[in-house]
């Protein structure tokens, strides 16, 4: 089946990819949406524009189109944007969130093509379980929930870090992997990335109890390289 994976360069949307590819779908391209407000419903805000390195990482086609972010708005323009693709199916990360999930399925039933969820409804402790098994190089990116502080901006999603957020769910209710907008990821190297983003210039921006670590400057380099150091600053 060719599909298009809507993607913002977070784990749960480079997971969904990875499987998807495994299962033997033909991904024809990656879809993004570029929201130009923070407050989106739908969307990615912080980084999504490193989507671009993201595609080039995986050696993928990417599409992408701006949108208003106002609700329901944005679902607009992702049903115009798919509307425009040659594909059978559309692919996203949805774990939990039926808002997410029926906007998705309501613009697949329009347009007479499949919703497809890989994540949906699987045990968030084993999706981030799955993510160190496949040695994800994972860094979050912003936080916005009450229990977080500045030290977790730019943190790499380690066992340790796992096990600090199993702590934080079962003590604050919060999504243990962030769909409720808790937190956000980059991804900068997986297995079927072909190289790694490499973050050259970074800003850490904190207000009362959040925060986001807004990347200025990145590049791709060879997987080849000795080591794993993802930041030069």
């Amino acid at each position: 089946m060719r599909v298009a994976v809507l993607a913002t360069g977070g784990k749960d949307s480079i997971l969904a990819l990875h499987r998807v590819l495994n299962q033997g779908y033909k991904v024809e391209c990656l879809v993004s949406m570029i929201p130009l407000r923070e407050d989106s419903w739908m969307f990615h805000y912080p980084n999504i524009r490193l989507v671009d390195l993201v595609a080039e990482a995986v050696g993928l086609p990417l599409v992408k189109a701006e949108t208003s972010g106002v609700k329901e708005e944005e679902v607009e323009d992702l049903e115009r944007l798919i509307g425009k693709l040659d594909v059978e199916g559309v692919v996203s990360g949805a774990i939990a969130s039926n808002y997410q999930k029926t906007r998705i399925d309501n613009i697949c039933k329009e347009l007479n093509i499949k919703s497809i969820t890989p994540l949906w409804h699987e045990k968030p402790l084993n999706i981030l379980k799955e993510i160190l098994n496949l040695r994800f190089e994972v860094i979050i990116t912003g936080v916005y929930a009450y229990g977080f502080d500045k030290e977790w901006l730019g943190r790499r999603i380690n066992e340790k870090a796992v096990e600090e957020l199993v702590k934080l769910s079962k003590k604050y209710k919060i999504s243990l992997v962030g769909e409720g907008g808790e937190y956000e990821t980059l991804v900068l190297d997986a297995p079927l990335f072909k190289k790694r983003i490499k973050i050259l210039e970074f800003e850490e921006i904190w207000e009362n109890q959040s925060g986001l670590l807004l990347v200025k400057k990145a590049r791709l380099e060879s997987k080849e390289k000795t080591g794993k150091v993802y930041f030069d600053a």
